[in-house]
């Protein structure tokens, strides 16, 4: 029997922000974004650890577009309204429409840090997570010693389930790093 997934929103609005999903031309401005970014990003994220080409961010935005449309990984890239200056990505991952649970990711433009954006942009996907999609489970997971993504789960009331210890290696493979794992649940 073939489960029937819920409706998906292609954009969400917020107070200050716009997030919608990936489309064909987005990996210019994605990759100038990463490009700004890669010194902050480099310690936590796989694709920071060499510099993407503009043609490499595309392919992945693509990927991304089709994933969303399958309903198998849900990304946002999320803009400024205000100015319309893309400012980061976020969406679902690690999704089990059966439960239903997924786990939000996020990634911010170095120069967007500091106001807020991201916790904005989370809030929204919880939302949607809980009301839209009914989930049952919503997971946050990040190396314990990046202190600014562990800053969201916590902003926004996320429960610290338990840290596991040399859950993974580093992303450039020299050590191995604690995972924190935050959750909102129903």
């Amino acid at each position: 029997m073939t489960m029937k997934l819920p409706e998906v929103p292609t954009a969400i609005r917020t107070e200050r922000l716009l997030l919608r999903m990936p489309m064909p031309g987005d990996g210019k401005i994605v990759n100038a974004a990463i490009q700004a970014s890669l010194d902050d990003l480099k310690p936590w994220l796989g694709f920071a650890q060499a510099e993407p080409s503009p043609q490499d961010t595309e392919i992945n935005q693509l990927e991304a577009h089709l994933n969303f449309i399958k309903k198998e990984v849900l990304r946002y890239l999320v803009f400024d309204k205000e100015t319309g200056s893309f400012i980061g990505s976020t969406g679902f991952h690690a999704i089990e429409w059966d439960v239903p649970k997924m786990e939000i990711g996020y990634w911010l433009d170095s120069r967007a840090t500091g106001k807020g954006y991201m916790a904005e942009a989370v809030s929204a996907l919880t939302e949607l997570a809980f009301s839209t999609f009914k989930c049952k489970r919503l997971e946050i997971q990040c190396d314990t010693e990046n202190r600014k993504s562990r800053a969201i789960p916590e902003k926004l009331g996320f429960v610290l389930e338990g840290v596991l210890h040399n859950d993974e290696r580093s992303v450039d493979g020299k050590r191995l790093t604690d995972t924190c794992i935050y959750a909102k649940f129903t």
